[in-house]
């Protein structure tokens, strides 16, 4: 069971525990006086309390001292500096095939994980596959996949009804038959030439897709920064929506539910302007 201690000697009843409190555990009846603890049992461990507190008064049964650290806001990017940041982020798809270093790795997946989450679950397992081997499988279950699902638009009688429901659909087959055609000429249309994926997935899909989203920005924004390319994956996450689901998660080495994914790779060229929008 969580427990939450004040430490009466250092606290200075400041209140700001009692402010930002998401589960409204911390209590205080008026300004200066003691701050007192109500059913701790139901905090979710976000680490408001010990964030805030500005003596360390706090001590928290779930959240050990080593884990809080200060913040250094003169590392903070200014607004302008962000936004530049945001104005630059572009999905380059234009990759080398070159490794990802593991140290920019590790960074990106790090500012996933600290996205927000609702209700602080914290439930998004983040995947880094950087196998070629794999790389090439997740390919060729995308292009199988695709190579199925327009076999099947193709049938007679299955044209018949689709064309008159969802005409379209058959918008899709020529850019299939495009994409297939450049994948056996050697050209990567699926991954774009991305020397890793990265699996953003959760067990259950309460929130999951919510949170997921959230993680992924973070991710993007991070590999911006460390100027290496990024992809939203959108062939491979609609052949997973729609083929074999246990299969790609077998071939990505995950379990739950995708959500998104991201391809990363080196790039050959980087943007100089950005357009308005």
């Amino acid at each position: 069971m969580t427990t939450i201690r004040i430490n009466p000697d250092s606290c200075i009843k400041c209140g700001k525990c009692t402010k930002v409190c998401p589960a409204n555990i911390f209590e205080q009846e008026e300004k200066g006086y003691p701050i007192t603890i109500c059913k701790p049992e139901i905090c979710i461990v976000c680490g408001h309390c010990l964030d805030v507190c500005p003596t360390g008064a706090i001590k928290h049964s779930e959240i050990s001292a080593d884990k809080v650290h200060p913040i250094n806001y003169e590392n903070m990017p200014s607004a302008d500096q962000l936004m530049e940041l945001i104005h630059a982020r572009r999905s380059n798809r234009t990759m080398k095939g070159a490794p990802v270093p593991t140290d920019k790795l590790e960074k990106i997946v790090e500012a996933g994980r600290y996205a927000p989450t609702a209700r602080n679950t914290r439930q998004v397992t983040i995947t880094v596959i950087n196998d070629p081997e794999k790389l090439k499988q997740v390919q060729e279950f995308t292009i199988n996949t695709f190579g199925d699902m327009v076999k099947k638009l193709e049938n007679p009688f299955v044209k018949l009804f689709m064309k008159a429901t969802h005409p379209e659909y058959y918008d899709f087959i020529p850019a299939f038959y495009g994409m297939k055609k450049a994948y056996e000429n050697g050209k990567d249309p699926i991954l774009r030439n991305s020397s890793a994926i990265i699996a953003f997935t959760t067990p259950t899909d309460d929130f999951g897709e919510k949170d997921s989203n959230l993680a992924y920005q973070n991710a993007s924004l991070m590999a911006q920064a460390l100027g290496v390319s990024q992809v939203y994956l959108g062939f491979v996450s609609t052949a997973y929506a729609k083929g074999n689901q246990k299969r790609i998660k077998e071939i990505l080495g995950v379990e739950g539910d995708i959500h998104a994914l991201m391809g990363l790779g080196i790039p050959t060229m980087r943007y100089t302007n950005y357009t308005e929008r």
